[in-house]
Formats: C-alpha cells, structure tokens, sequence
C-alpha cells in the first residue's frame, strides 16, 4: 500500500470518526436535556392541556374550517401527563362546541384512565363547552366554568341533506345500483323513508343514552334528571351552576388553584403545558435556550409532549 493510499485511509478514517462523534455527542446531548436534566430539576406541577375547536379524531383544521382539536394529539398528551410522576393533576382547558362522536369518546376514554391512574383530572370551560366538549369534561373531578360560558347541549344530531329539488331543477339524477334496501339510505337526491329515519334514530337514540349515562356517571345525577336537561339547549355558566352540570364558577386562575389544591400543590401551582411536538432542532435549540436564559414566565412553563420532552415555550 503506498503512501498516498495510506493517507486516504487515514484521512477517511479520522472523518468517520469526526461524524460518530458529533453523532454521539448530539445523542447524549438531547438524552441529557431531556431525560437526564428534566428529570432530575422537573418540580410537580399541573398538566394543561387544551382543547380547542371542533373536536376531530385527527387533523387541526384549515382556512375554511376553522380551529380542531384532534382527538389524536389530546390522548396522546393525555397518556403523557398520566405517565409523568411529576405531572400530579391535569387542568383540562376548554373551548370547543363540540365534534365527532367517536372523537369526544376517544378523550373521554383517556380522561378516565388518568382517573384510574389516580391523577385528579379539572375542566375549565372557556367561551363555549358543549356537546362534544362537555361530554369530555363530564367525569372530572371538578368543573370551573366562567359565568357567561355556553356549554350544555347534551344531545346528538345528524344531518342528511336533501337536495332532491335542486337536482330536479339543474337536471342530476343519481342512477343508483345496490346491493340491499338500505345501502344508499343517506343518499341526497331523494327524501329519507320512515324505515330509513328508523334507523338513523335508533343510532342516535344509542349515542344519546351514552351521553346521558356519562353525564349522570360524572355528575352524579340521577339520569331522569339529566335526560330533562338533556334536550338539547344550551346554558350558560351561571345556569349550568345551579343545575349541578359544573361545580363553580371563576376564571382560569381559579381553576388553576382548585387543580393545586387537589394535588396538594398550593393555591398558585407551576403549570406546564403539554401541546405539540418540536421539530428535533427546534427541541435542540430551545433546549439550549431555556437553559441560558429561561423560559418561565411567572407560575406558566409550557413543555412539549414530544418524543424529547424538555422545557420549551411553543405558540399555540
């Protein structure tokens, strides 16, 4: 081997070893940050998470659409916060007027596991938490609602337009091949048969009585009370006090201090919020950010649920 191919080598071997190097060097650096640091100086706190928007089982929302809270990333910031030793109560936050049956269930079902975890789970209801969004806050331990809150309407709907007429007038008629009765029943060029709203009902009447069975279960209401109050209309925060569907009334400070006090964290506890995950670089440099600087602005931390779950501020 001459002297030339020798010094490739050596060349290429010091370059390997540069680039394990920093790889190993950056590994450890985020293991450090994230588990070693954070585990070491992470005080107890209250876990916030929020929920904003139509409830969905995935996705944010667009332009069109409006703000969603995918059901998706609130278990999974769920799970996290009932998996943390150091995450001692959750603080639900509110705003949404509802969603999708199966999403609502799907937090409804983490809710219940971070009770059965023994972590006491608050809801505090903001502008609006109804159907969907009260369905999910329904088994809490506490509920804080603001006085002019809207929330109630326990209920279920669907609807299936009927556009008939209008296909009548441009000319559109559906040519319709099936293989039984009822496999088009929610077609829009025709009116449902009464066999067809039978059906429909008898699924809503279903999701209905779930609804009213995990309002009395949360509340602790009898359920004929619930179904009374149960058609439908909405409430405001004040009302919804006096009929036993929240606890009391107040603003976020006030539910902050009732989550405290639950977990036996004092009236003013540090809050985290558990929201979405940084990009790897962006858990990297807020990382280094937070520990030259600081990130805690008064009692309010807000910590991703990521993959590295380190201090880092995130706008929401």
């Amino acid at each position: 081997m001459g002297r030339r191919t020798r010094r490739v080598w050596w060349i290429v071997g010091v370059s390997l070893l540069l680039v394990v190097s920093c790889v190993a060097t950056t590994a450890g650096f985020a293991w450090l940050v994230s588990g070693g640091v954070n585990s070491w100086f992470e005080q107890p706190h209250v876990a916030e998470i929020r929920v904003r928007g139509t409830i969905v089982l995935r996705g944010s929302g667009g332009l069109l659409t409006g703000e969603a809270a995918s059901a998706e990333r609130i278990v999974e910031q769920l799970d996290r916060a009932r998996e943390n030793p150091k995450a001692k109560v959750i603080l639900l936050r509110v705003d949404s007027p509802g969603g999708g049956v199966n999403a609502a269930r799907e937090i409804w079902a983490a809710v219940r596991r971070v009770q059965d975890a023994g972590k006491p789970v608050v809801a505090f209801f903001e502008d609006t938490a109804a159907s969907g969004g009260y369905y999910i806050s329904a088994s809490a331990d506490r509920i804080v609602a603001m006085p002019d809150t809207i929330t109630g309407s326990i209920g279920v709907i669907a609807i299936v337009p009927d556009l008939s007429g209008l296909y009548e007038k441009v000319g559109i008629r559906y040519q319709v091949v099936k293989s039984g009765e009822f496999k088009d029943m929610l077609s829009s060029d025709r009116p449902m048969t009464p066999e067809e709203r039978a059906i429909l009902e008898r699924l809503i009447q279903e999701a209905y009585d779930e609804f009213v069975r995990v309002v009395a279960e949360g509340r602790g209401l009898p359920e004929e009370q619930v179904r009374e109050l149960a058609d439908g209309r909405i409430y405001t925060g004040r009302q919804a006090a006096e009929l036993g569907l929240v606890d009391e009334l107040g603003g976020y400070r006030d539910a902050r201090a009732v989550a405290g006090q639950l977990a036996g964290l004092g009236s003013e506890p540090p809050v985290r919020v558990y929201s979405a995950p940084p990009s790897f670089w962006e858990t990297l440099s807020g990382t280094a950010a937070s520990l030259l600087f600081g990130t805690e602005q008064g009692p309010a931390v807000v910590v991703p649920t990521g993959p590295i779950d380190v201090r880092y501020e995130l706008g929401w």
